[in-house]
């Protein structure tokens, strides 16, 4: 395999398998090699937007923060739902021998699982014209049934579960405030992956992990129309592939990924980042999500005024980063001030709504008409956001505001400020969860 520019984000050795073609770039390669794979992207999210592809948007989000916001009825976090709660997929390889799946990518979850062939209502066809693969335990010779009374069941739950006898698997069950639920029971096999060398070259690898075998899908995880087979979750529990790996002194306990929302792809990396270096903010402890502590917001360099109280953390309230929302959610108070800074020089400008969304006919190029906005984190760590990332296209010279007022979304979520993949496109964001800490720099994530 040839070296690609995705080396800059360095040092695992550990490369999971590429799905999409890279594309040429002049950066150079990386001394030190690293963990990735190339996502792909369910649907574009700004360039020739339509008015479904926008309606999708904000579905996608509703129904994302309807789990976000949900209390999971097992203590293994937010689990996923592949159809519509993340938005980047890629390929794994499961098994001996090996077989082919494809998971969504998602932070906010904490499992890989993937569905099992004693389910009944898995989706066999996918719309997204994927062939999707039911993983069977029996025809792996390196797989194995993980039993109630094993070490991983039994740390995952905080003790044995009721009932647990000789040769009970180890069960999950995930209900979703919007009526969705996964069931199944764990297994341990081997995940294969091509191990980076020195020189940019590849060689074969598999390392030992336990996921989930669904056995039983309800609500829309059982829906064809944009089905995966399963998900891979990089959440910050024990049960997750990343912590796994770095129990076992595979790799350190940080990823990061590069997003591009305009052609729909990027990559996700497992491990230290070497080049390029970035600015770190704590995340806020014993927190579900990736909270950090938002401090302040300028709008091209002018402070805004804001309560302090807008920026508190606590239940229902804070600041989230989640790659797996589209848009990035303010309250009421701080959109409407953010709006107020940003169209100031524009105040002709008329708007219009395109399902809700606001909307305005411009001719000119918006970076250079539009103020970047920039939100200041603890320990001096600024996001820039450029016009281009806050507004998206809708058609020829019409642009729609990315940002959304979080009043008037959802009851639980209105005073939370939750920034999703559009404002963090085009940045290289790594989570380093040994330091406890997030970070981010601009960079070109087409390479």
């Amino acid at each position: 395999m040839a070296p690609r520019a995705a080396l800059l984000l360095a040092a695992l050795a550990l490369l999971l398998l590429l799905l999409l073609p890279a594309p040429a770039c002049s950066a150079p390669a990386a001394a030190a090699a690293t963990g990735v794979f190339q996502v792909r992207r369910k649907f574009p999210a700004r360039a020739d937007a339509g008015g479904g592809n926008i309606s999708a948007l904000r579905a996608h989000d509703g129904r994302r923060h309807g789990r976000l916001l949900a209390t999971a009825d097992i203590p293994l976090g937010g689990l996923g739902l592949p159809t519509d709660t993340g938005l980047y997929f890629t390929e794994i390889h499961l098994g001996t021998p090996p077989k082919r799946y494809y998971v969504q990518v998602d932070t906010g979850s904490d499992i890989l699982w993937v569905n099992c062939i004693s389910c009944d209502q898995c989706p066999r066809k996918s719309g997204l014209g994927l062939d999707l693969t039911l993983y069977d335990p029996k025809a792996s010779s390196s797989g194995s049934t993980v039993w109630c009374d094993q070490g991983f069941c039994v740390a995952t739950y905080g003790g044995k579960l009721p009932g647990c006898s000789d040769k009970v698997p180890c069960e999950y069950k995930v209900m979703y405030g919007d009526g969705s639920s996964t069931t199944g029971f764990f297994v341990t096999d081997a995940l294969h992956f091509d191990q980076v060398t020195g020189d940019g070259q590849t060689q074969p690898g598999n390392g030992s992990v336990t996921f989930g075998c669904g056995a039983q899908q309800g609500g829309d995880l059982g829906s064809s129309n944009q089905a995966l087979d399963g998900i891979i979750g990089f959440g910050q529990a024990n049960t997750s592939v990343l912590s796994q790996l770095a129990a076992a002194s595979k790799v350190k306990k940080i990823f990061a990924h590069c997003l591009d929302t305009i052609k729909g792809g990027g990559i996700f990396a497992i491990g230290n980042v070497v080049q390029p270096k970035v600015k770190t903010t704590p995340l806020i402890a014993d927190m579900p999500h990736y909270n950090v502590n938002l401090k302040s917001i300028d709008v091209g360099g002018t402070t805004l005024q804001l309560p302090a109280h807008v920026f508190e953390t606590g239940e229902k309230k804070g600041t989230i980063i989640d790659s797996g929302t589209t848009l990035t959610y303010l309250p009421e108070l701080v959109f409407k001030e953010v709006m107020l800074a940003v169209f100031n020089k524009h105040q002709d400008i008329k708007f219009h709504d395109v399902q809700d969304f606001l909307c305005f006919q411009y001719s000119g190029s918006v970076d250079d008409g539009f103020p970047t906005i920039n939100f200041h984190f603890e320990d001096d760590l600024a996001l820039h956001v450029y016009p281009h990332e806050y507004f998206f296209a809708n058609g020829n010279d019409v642009y729609c505001v990315g940002f959304q007022n979080g009043g008037s979304q959802s009851k639980d979520g209105k005073d939370i400020v939750l920034m999703g993949d559009l404002v963090l496109s085009n940045k290289l964001v790594v989570y380093d969860l040994e330091n406890q800490v997030i970070g981010w720099t601009d960079y070109n994530c087409k390479c």
